[in-house]
C-alpha cells in the first residue's frame, strides 16, 4: 500500500488545468515539492496522471511553472517506471527545449531530468537525436558551477551511445572540455577528462582532440593528478599514440615515460593497463625510430 494523499494529489491535478496561470504555477510547485518527498508520492502522483499534465506545462509561457513543471518531473523520473511514462508522453523535445531557452534554474534541472532518462539505454538515442547535446554543450560552456556539473553528467552518458559521440565532437564540445581542463582552479577537470576519454574512444574525437594539441596538460595530469584522473589521462594518451608517431614523439619528448612507469605499477587496475598499453607503444616507437 502506498501511503499518500491521493485526494490532495488529485485536487493538484485538477489545478494544473485551471485557467488561471497562477493556480497553475502553484499546483506544479507542490506537485514538485510532493514528487520530491518521498517514493509513494511519485508512484501516487504518476498514477493520478500527472505526467502528461506536467508534459503540458513544459511549453507554458510562464517560466516559473515552467521549472516547477521539469523539476517535477526530475523529481518523479527517480522511479524506474516513470523513467518509461514521461518518455512515453513526448517529453524529451519539450525537455530540450526547456534546456535551449528556459531560465538558468529550469535548464539545470532540464539537464538533471535527461541524465536521468539517459539511464535507460534506448532513451540516450532519442535524446541526442532530439537536439539535446549543442543544448547541454551551451549550458557547460555558460552554466553556473552547477549547471556545468549536471551538464557535463548529462553528457558523460549519452556519449556511451556511439552515434552521441559524433553528435557532441561536431558540436564543438573539444574547445570547452579542453579549457577546463587548463583551469584546475575551476573544478571540472574530473568532468572533462571522463568525456574526454569516452569520446578518444572513437576516431572523430580522437582526431578532434589530436588537433587541440592535448598532450602537455594530459602529461602533467598523468604525473600529478588524482588516481581516476590519471587513470582517464592515460586512457586518452593511449588512444592519442595508437598508430600515431608524432604523438608518441612528442609525449616521449614531455617526459611522460616515468611516470607512466610509476602509473603502471600504482594506478587504478585500468590505469596500470592503459599506461603498460602506451609505453608498450613506446617501445615500439623506440625500436622504430633507432633500430
Amino acid at each position: 500500500m502506498n501511503y499518500c494523499d491521493r485526494p490532495a494529489i488529485h485536487a493538484l491535478l485538477q489545478k494544473l488545468v485551471d485557467r488561471n496561470p497562477e493556480v497553475q504555477r502553484a499546483a506544479a510547485g507542490e506537485l514538485r515539492l510532493l514528487a520530491k518527498r518521498n517514493a509513494d508520492n511519485r508512484v501516487c502522483i504518476a498514477e493520478a496522471g500527472a505526467i502528461p499534465r506536467l508534459v503540458e506545462l513544459l511549453s507554458s509561457t510562464d517560466p516559473r511553472t515552467q521549472e516547477h513543471a521539469v523539476t517535477a518531473l526530475l523529481n518523479l523520473s527517480i522511479n524506474e517506471a516513470n523513467k518509461g511514462s514521461i518518455v512515453n508522453s513526448g517529453a524529451i523535445p519539450d525537455i530540450v527545449d526547456v534546456l535551449r531557452i528556459g531560465s538558468m534554474e529550469g535548464r539545470e534541472n532540464a539537464a538533471a531530468t535527461l541524465f536521468s532518462l539517459s539511464v535507460i539505454d534506448e532513451n540516450k538515442v532519442k535524446i541526442g537525436a532530439a537536439g539535446a547535446i549543442p543544448a547541454l554543450i551551451d549550458l557547460l560552456c555558460q552554466g553556473t558551477p552547477r549547471g556545468k556539473k549536471d551538464a557535463a553528467t548529462a553528457i558523460f552518458n549519452l556519449a556511451i551511445y556511439q552515434g552521441n559521440k559524433v553528435r557532441a565532437v561536431r558540436a564543438g564540445i573539444v574547445a570547452p572540455l579542453m579549457r577546463f581542463l587548463k583551469d584546475a582552479g575551476g573544478g571540472m577537470v574530473d568532468e572533462a577528462l571522463a568525456i574526454l576519454a569516452i569520446l578518444a574512444s572513437h576516431q572523430e574525437g580522437k582526431l578532434a582532440i589530436g588537433q587541440a594539441e592535448p598532450l602537455p596538460v594530459l602529461v602533467e595530469v598523468i604525473k600529478t593528478a588524482s588516481p581516476r584522473n590519471r587513470e582517464n589521462a592515460a586512457a586518452i594518451l593511449w588512444s592519442l599514440c595508437t598508430g600515431d608517431a608524432q604523438h608518441l614523439k612528442a609525449a616521449r619528448e614531455l617526459g611522460v615515460e616515468e611516470a607512466l612507469k610509476e602509473l603502471s605499477q600504482n594506478g587504478t587496475d585500468r590505469a596500470k593497463r592503459k599506461a603498460g598499453n602506451v609505453l608498450e607503444l613506446l617501445q615500439r616507437f623506440e625500436v622504430a625510430v633507432n633500430p
